[in-house]
């Protein structure tokens, strides 16, 4: 019965359907996710480039511990020790899922005190953790910079990218696997990474026209919930089917958004304006400034002196008008638009009036 129901979902899947998205682009499955892991430790080989020690106490604390775990005792009244070739840094990583003992995973390396790069360096064995406090994985390696820094003796310096960071691809050994709930119960849920009811009634009429009534249902209109094998390998085989199923992804809400910081605008396709007239001038206001020489008549006493002579105009552009007419689209806005020359700081004023004018039909975000 379940090899029927696989050859009838391959045979459907072959045929596709237009202006869909699979299930596995626009959904996850509930507890199949990344883990965040965090170490704190340290790098050295540095060419002289690490941290200043007496501003970062921390480094050399961390350094005395090390060797305390090799036998080696510093003992406290040894002054200030500098070491200018270690850097403490801070690593994390995401633990992917189903990740299992012994498989390796990229770690990123950043300084967490002054050192000025961290190229040629290498880190030694931390522990990486997870908000559990548990530990998952070990790591260490070389690291991979892409920045440096350089300087001569005379101050001058110079900076390309970022040195103070760095990565080293699979430099962290898994030791522990996270558990997962995805073969526990009957029923998996997927979450849509786009909450959209149209989207989630689709995902569960095309499952169920399939499966039958009542496999899949939605919760709310972020999650629907399947009905599913207990058996690990069936459920492997069934999810490796659903996950291809092609869906009819519902249309996003229409949304303007403006980055007031770098004068970008993204319009959505659904964004419509209602008739309005709209028309937009700018003021230039211009002051010049010479400077003249006063020269007094002779014999009157008086002394040569640069008097500033100012001069203010202020010129008003005249822009044309445009009118939007009833459910004006996107294109439209468009061309209307750059027929007039408008640069992103006008569009954006005109954007926000036809908002506050109740004439723009969408979602106005400015971040």
């Amino acid at each position: 019965m379940i090899r029927f129901v696989f050859l009838l979902l391959s045979l459907w899947l072959a045929a596709g359907q237009a202006y869909a998205e699979r299930l596995k682009d626009i959904a996850t499955i509930s507890g199949v996710r990344n883990n965040q892991l965090v170490g704190y430790g340290l790098v050295v080989g540095l060419n002289g480039s690490g941290d200043q020690t007496t501003q970062t106490p921390f480094t050399v604390q961390t350094f005395k511990n090390m060797l305390a775990q090799f036998g080696i005792i510093v003992p406290n009244g040894t002054g200030n020790i500098q070491l200018k070739n270690v850097a403490a840094v801070s690593i994390h990583a995401d633990l992917p899922p189903f990740a299992k003992p012994g498989q390796s995973i990229d770690i990123t390396v950043s300084s967490i005190g002054n050192a000025k790069s961290l190229r040629g360096g290498s880190l030694l064995m931390t522990q990486l953790k997870g908000i559990d406090g548990n530990v998952y994985a070990i790591a260490q390696g070389n690291l991979v910079v892409g920045g440096f820094d350089a300087g001569g003796a005379d101050g001058s310096r110079i900076t390309v990218n970022v040195p103070s960071a760095g990565r080293i691809p699979g430099g962290a050994t898994v030791e522990r696997p996270v558990p997962s709930a995805f073969n526990q119960g009957n029923t998996l849920t997927l979450n849509l990474n786009r909450p959209d009811f149209t989207t989630a009634k689709n995902i569960v009429d095309q499952i169920n026209e399939l499966l039958g009534p009542g496999v899949a249902q939605a919760l709310d209109g972020g999650s629907i919930s399947v009905s599913a094998p207990l058996d690990p390998n069936q459920r492997v085989d069934y999810l490796s089917i659903l996950e291809n199923l092609e869906v009819e992804v519902g249309q996003a809400v229409a949304k303007v958004i403006i980055n007031s910081r770098t004068g970008t605008i993204v319009i959505g396709q659904n964004v419509k304006v209602q008739p309005a007239a709209v028309t937009h001038g700018s003021l230039t206001v211009t002051i010049t400034e010479d400077l003249q020489v006063s020269q007094p008549n002779a014999f009157s006493g008086g002394q040569t002196a640069v008097v500033p002579n100012s001069r203010v105009s202020a010129e008003q552009e005249a822009k044309p008008m445009f009118k939007f007419g009833p459910g004006t689209t996107l294109d439209e806005i468009v061309r209307a638009v750059n027929q007039v020359g408008a640069a992103p700081g006008d569009l954006m004023a005109i954007l926000e009036a036809l908002k506050q004018a109740g004439a723009l039909q969408a979602d106005l975000i400015v971040i």
